[in-house]
């Protein structure tokens, strides 16, 4: 196999085996979507979170530094976070969307301006903070990933990371389309993401031996 091939391959594979949960999340998301939280919103999101694990993986390839595993087991306290802050002030924050939404609908109808939008509102940070935090051990397979890597091995094994969170955006939305998944989805998904995100922080936390940190210190 040629260089090209194997590191396509390999930017293929990484990006399976550290993702396949993303889908579950992605899943609960695009099932939430209504007038204020926009498919935009998760897509953009989701390219924050990712590109924020990225670069944090790129010292791998500039010197192959490590990062302990139970510091980055820290980013589980994000989704714990925004899990609590959805079950406490879920109609607070509601009224708050809804005026960020009502005066992006009506002052701005460029798509430039739309997009500059959704980098700000709140939506977007919650989706790429659960994205971070959730693919925050990728980043210890991504390490020595890159630093195995040539300039342009990584390029291409970037390009393939990106083009493949598009393409699990897609099959997540498409997946919620389907009127059984849907079904479920819109009855039951709501009121337990909050629950789901909090089991994802703690379990990030118990997965990386984060638990010890916190209790050591």
């Amino acid at each position: 196999m040629s260089r090209i091939g194997m590191a396509f391959a390999e930017g293929l594979i990484a990006f399976i085996a550290t993702n396949i949960d993303d889908i579950i999340v992605l899943l609960l998301f695009f099932s939430q979507i209504n007038a204020n939280f926009r498919r935009r919103h998760i897509v953009i999101g989701q390219y924050l979170g990712f590109t924020t694990i990225v670069l944090a993986s790129l010292p791998g390839f500039f010197g192959g530094l490590i990062v302990p595993r139970e510091w980055i087991g820290l980013l589980g306290l994000l989704p714990i976070i925004i899990g609590f802050k959805q079950l406490v002030n879920r109609k607070i924050e509601t009224v708050q969307v809804q005026t960020v939404t009502s005066f992006e609908n009506s002052s701005y109808r460029n798509s430039t301006f739309s997009f500059l939008l959704s980098l700000l509102n709140p939506h977007t940070y919650k989706v790429a903070a659960v994205t971070l935090a959730n693919g925050g051990d990728n980043i210890s397979i991504y390490i020595p990933l890159f630093a195995g890597s040539q300039l342009a091995s990584l390029s291409l094994i970037l390009a393939v990371f990106f083009l493949m969170v598009g393409v699990w955006c897609a099959i997540a939305y498409l997946l919620t389309r389907q009127p059984t998944i849907a079904n479920i989805l819109s009855r039951y998904g709501q009121p337990i993401v909050p629950f789901i995100l909090i089991g994802l922080g703690l379990f990030i936390l118990y997965e990386r031996g984060t638990f010890g940190l916190i209790f050591s210190a």
